[in-house]
């Protein structure tokens, strides 16, 4: 198996590193052990991580304060991706941020907190099921001129079903698509496919299930999953990140995680190899949905 793919045309290892979990309970605040987040983010970058996931809107602030404490100046082959579209209230709740101003004011926040002049990659995340075609050309319009003005490199979307993928492709280029997906949600098949027809690197958030529908406990305790990784001698996590390196080439996966253990033992998936035997019997795997159903990213 590849360990490395694309995004857009840039060369990049296929597994990165979600940063959501450094935050503190329910992505709000600071972690109770920032040392420790600290810890994770040098790690991650000594493994072999090239491109790290975050949001100013975790914390807020939060996250992208870890990181640019943990690893300013940057190494010169990391690339930072964030999404802009959402925001936080005083208790935490997640709420939009979708018109023009607001993304760019979210693309300048994540310039300011990161210390860098340009991100590597904007995802434009969706807060509503099918956007309409005037408002989807606004939002991507306002980070096509970002783009122009050099605070921003490559343009993705996120949460997008496959007729606002089709809309998008339509008006900009777009690098990535990140939706929830994993062994045991695999609700968005739909886009994926459309990934693979164009080339675009999919980006599955979630990709252990989610802590709203079980997490990894949930992988453990499916005989599928179960299954492989004991005939494997593995991890049941490891076992469901090599089955998403397997789906597709341009794959990129940012498992989060607050532990080194946790984040070497994710790292080591890109080492699986899965037969024939181990996908047929993954395909038995039970499918939980969405997790968006049951709470909001």
């Amino acid at each position: 198996m590849n360990k490395t793919s694309f995004i857009g045309n840039k060369p990049i290892n296929r597994i990165g590193f979600g940063a959501m979990q450094l935050a503190g309970p329910g992505v709000f605040g600071p972690p109770r052990d920032p040392d420790a987040a600290r810890a994770v983010l040098r790690r991650a970058i000594e493994v072999g991580v090239d491109h790290i996931d975050t949001a100013q809107y975790y914390g807020p602030d939060v996250v992208n304060d870890l990181i640019r404490e943990s690893l300013h100046p940057y190494p010169e082959n990391l690339k930072l991706v964030t999404k802009v579209g959402g925001r936080r209230d005083g208790q935490g709740a997640w709420l939009p941020a979708q018109s023009p101003a607001e993304l760019r004011a979210g693309v300048e926040d994540n310039l300011r907190s990161l210390r860098v002049e340009r991100m590597d990659l904007v995802n434009l995340r969706l807060m509503t099921a099918d956007a309409s075609g005037d408002v989807l050309a606004e939002q991507l319009g306002t980070l096509e001129d970002l783009r122009g003005e050099g605070k921003l490199d490559l343009i993705g979307i996120s949460e997008a079903g496959a007729d606002d993928v089709r809309r998008a492709l339509d008006l900009v280029d777009i690098a990535e698509v990140q939706n929830s997906y994993s062994v045991v949600n695999r609700s968005g098949e739909d886009v994926l496919e459309l990934c693979i027809e164009r080339e675009i690197a999919f980006v599955p958030y979630f990709p252990l299930g989610s802590a709203f529908s079980g997490g990894p406990k949930q992988l453990g305790e499916d005989p599928a999953v179960a299954g492989v990784a004991e005939r494997l001698g593995i991890t049941v996590t490891q076992v469901a990140l090599a089955w998403l390196l397997s789906r597709y080439e341009r794959m990129l996966l940012i498992p989060g995680t607050s532990s080194v253990q946790h984040l070497e033992e994710n790292m080591a998936a890109a080492d699986v190899e899965l037969d024939e035997q181990d996908l047929a019997e993954l395909e038995s795997a039970t499918q939980l949905g969405d997790p968006l159903a049951a709470a909001h990213h």
